[in-house]
């Protein structure tokens, strides 16, 4: 009937997007007449599988600061976990310094700090459950995507791929990788169960930025939690791994008793021209054993090759 055409239809979700007015997402296909699986779903928020919950809400805080000019440095509640070099921050503490690690003003105003860009640490944000504005300079993430996007047909073999309109800075937000939140067994059995297994290891990541076996907190000392976007995700779903990419993603963690369930948030680390392709690393650099186990020919061909084309190519993706 006329409600499940559009339960199904790809256009019917991304317009119910909240952002959909102001910042669409487009679907293009120049290139043949293939058309997004039938089986996908876009969502705008992750969705909790069975074993994964948020935190009791006796348990959530947030910062209290009267102003929003206020959550810029350590006095913010919610920058206190930050990373920090401690003597550099007792001269910064003195001097009043702003330790956000957006820009404040400016024409790259919302956009991430250079140092925070090359450190991979991650982001700590203001959010539901604090007395600052939604306008606050740290909720960056927390007001979402605010860049067009489009979904298009690569025409070099790799599938489909994503873009945008307009020109993107350096250290500015994209949007998140949104997903099904699955606890480790789950994600396995999806791997166990896929049809190609390196093929769904695309699609999941692991939620462990802050896993510490020593943690007192067993959400976080035990095997992290996974997000799989292959069957309902973002755009971000379908941006394509480069070993020389021009986004990256970082953990943010509004609510700190969230941690275990964290964002994943893709930022631009270089300027990139309007209608670019956007790509991030899906390993982040890591590239452990590839080129030893590259000339293994009883490891090869478990190896998933990499078709980013890119001049410094790692060859494979795991």
């Amino acid at each position: 009937n006329l409600e499940e055409e559009r339960t199904r239809c790809h256009w019917c979700q991304l317009r119910s997007f909240s952002t959909h007015a102001e910042y669409p997402i487009a679907i293009v296909n120049n290139v043949d007449k293939s058309v997004l699986p039938s089986n996908f779903k876009f969502i705008e928020h992750s969705m909790l599988r069975k074993g994964v919950a948020a935190a009791d809400e006796e348990f959530r805080t947030g910062c209290e600061c009267g102003n929003d000019r206020d959550c810029q440095g350590r006095g913010c509640h919610c920058l206190q976990d930050m990373a920090l070099d401690e003597n550099a921050m007792e001269t910064e503490e003195a001097a009043g310094a702003k330790i956000t690690v957006y820009h404040t003003t400016g024409k790259r105003r919302d956009c991430l700090r250079g140092k925070v860009l090359e450190s991979r640490q991650p982001i700590y944000e203001c959010h539901a459950s604090c007395a600052c504005s939604d306008d606050c300079i740290n909720r960056v993430v927390d007001r979402g995507r605010k860049i067009p996007l489009q979904i298009f047909k690569t025409n070099n073999g790799r599938g489909w791929g994503v873009r945008s309109s307009v020109p993107i800075q350096r250290g500015q937000y994209v949007d998140r990788y949104v997903g099904e939140i699955l606890t480790s067994h789950a994600a396995d059995q999806r791997r166990a169960e896929s049809d190609v297994a390196q093929r769904k290891d695309v699609y999941l990541f692991a939620l462990d930025k802050f896993s510490d076996p020593d943690s007192m907190d067993e959400r976080l000392s035990g095997p992290p939690f996974e997000v799989d976007g292959e069957f309902y995700s973002g755009p971000t779903r379908f941006i394509n791994h480069s070993c020389e990419p021009n986004l990256r993603s970082f953990a943010r963690v509004g609510d700190h008793a969230d941690k275990h369930i964290h964002d994943l948030a893709l930022f631009a680390i270089e300027d990139i021209p309007a209608g670019i392709e956007l790509t991030f690393d899906y390993v982040d650099g890591d590239e452990t054993d590839l080129v030893e186990d590259s000339n293994d020919p009883n490891k090869i061909k478990d190896m998933a090759r990499c078709l980013c084309g890119s001049g410094n190519c790692r060859g494979f993706l795991w």
